[in-house]
């Protein structure tokens, strides 16, 4: 049977969703707004880092064109608190994650998608065009929120606790930072002001710093999100170096300070926030035909930990699988996909929100958590290798006994190896 799938975003969970499609013998259409030759010239899109789970995905779609052997990363390091005396350590990944500005990333994936035999139609969507879309395809895959189609699924107050961005963001990729000896993410926790993740970013001209710094909302750090680089770049720069000093000196102590600016010119830099939301996963059209929501248009999560694309990727993949799997798009078919994807869509949503509530206040449930992190390099591992697994990392934060438990376990356990060990020596 010739199955009609249309996508409605070049994105990443839209263009994995039409890749892993092909694989199968499925000639998908996505319809976007953007032309391949457009990216380079845009004002950043976002700072988003694949995990090696995302990676994999990328190994089996055959678009894995930048080696993480050249272009990843091997772990995370934590400081929390600024002077005079952070708290730090670090924590491996067991497989390198990787970090490309998506103006090179889409495209490059929107030509292969074409080159593979996909369809990618250029148009910018209004509200008369979904019915025509409807009667076009079997099933209708929603993937940007741009737009009608993405305000027609509704959200669920359940899991969707704010009603504005937690944080207020200034995003940029910047030059004049030193790399780490041996590359790695660096989150930055300031209690009561904010967070900053630096990224090892490849961008048009090789390694950048991508710098996400997540202000809260009325706190010392806010400015950054409301001063402008185009208005005065060197004023702009004098006032992030100041409260990088204040804040998170174990990066501006790697900065040098000739040489430091946004890498590639004013398109840069991103400002502005998100509001955490998860939507209903799908809706009936008039007429009967399904919209499934994919990535940020059934979840969008504030990027501080990462997790957005990620999700993205993995429930296109689920999606995908469904798709090829079955016959007839219906009610029935929503629930298998959804059965299959909530769990990580609903842990990275619920995670996210947790931190970026709990990382204000620093209540004492958490800072025993990190303190045990810090004293213990096997816990910072996994911690950090979970990344990958937004559900387990919800396993452990969903309640305090949870995240005792956690620690706890893995503790007796490794000590009871270490007595095994001791006894056979």
């Amino acid at each position: 049977m010739d199955k009609r799938i249309g996508i409605v975003g070049a994105g990443t969970a839209g263009l994995h969703l039409g890749l892993h499609l092909l694989q199968h013998g499925i000639r998908p259409t996505i319809y976007t707004d953007r032309r391949p030759e457009e990216y380079a010239g845009m004002r950043l899109l976002n700072t988003v880092a694949h995990h090696s789970v995302t990676i994999q995905r990328e190994n089996v779609l055959g678009v894995d064109f930048w080696p993480v052997a050249d272009h990843g990363y091997f772990g995370h390091h934590y400081f929390i608190g600024a002077k005079p005396d952070p708290l730090r350590f670090y924590g491996s990944l067991r497989n390198p994650s990787r970090a490309v500005d998506y103006r090179i990333y889409q495209p490059r994936l929107m030509e292969e998608f074409e080159k593979r035999g996909g369809r990618l139609e250029y148009k910018e969507l209004r509200g008369e065009d979904v019915a025509g879309l409807a009667d076009r395809n079997d099933l209708l895959v929603v993937c940007t929120g741009k737009g009608p189609l993405g305000q027609l699924f509704q959200h669920q107050p359940a899991h969707s606790p704010f009603s504005r961005p937690q944080r207020a963001l200034c995003v940029g990729l910047f030059k004049g930072i030193s790399q780490h000896s041996s590359r790695a993410v660096t989150m930055y926790f300031s209690p009561g002001a904010g967070e900053m993740i630096e990224i090892p970013t490849t961008s048009f001209g090789g390694m950048v710093n991508a710098l996400v710094i997540e202000n809260i909302p009325g706190g010392d750090l806010e400015i950054l999100a409301k001063t402008k680089y185009e208005d005065n770049p060197k004023a702009f720069l004098a006032l992030l170096l100041e409260k990088l000093r204040q804040h998170y000196p174990t990066c501006a102590e790697r900065i040098n300070e000739r040489e430091f600016d946004l890498a590639n010119g004013p398109l840069d830099i991103l400002q502005g926030g998100v509001t955490p939301t998860v939507r209903n996963g799908h809706i009936v059209l008039d007429g009967g035909k399904i919209a499934v929501a994919l990535g940020d248009v059934q979840a969008v999560v504030d990027p501080v930990l990462g997790q957005g694309a990620n999700m993205a990727s993995y429930a296109a993949f689920i999606l995908g699988e469904e798709i090829v799997k079955q016959h007839v798009y219906d009610e029935r078919f929503v629930e298998h996909v959804n059965m299959r994807r909530q769990d990580r869509v609903l842990g990275a949503s619920r995670w996210t929100n947790f931190m970026l509530t709990n990382l204000q206040t620093m209540p004492p449930e958490l800072l025993t958590f990190i303190d045990k992190l810090s004293r213990h390099r096997s816990l910072s591992d996994e911690f950090t290798d979970n990344f990958n697994y937004p559900e387990k990392q919800w396993d452990c934060f969903a309640s305090v006994e949870r995240m005792k438990a956690w620690c706890d376990v893995r503790l007796r356990s490794e000590d009871s190896r270490a007595s095994v060990e001791r006894v056979a020596a």
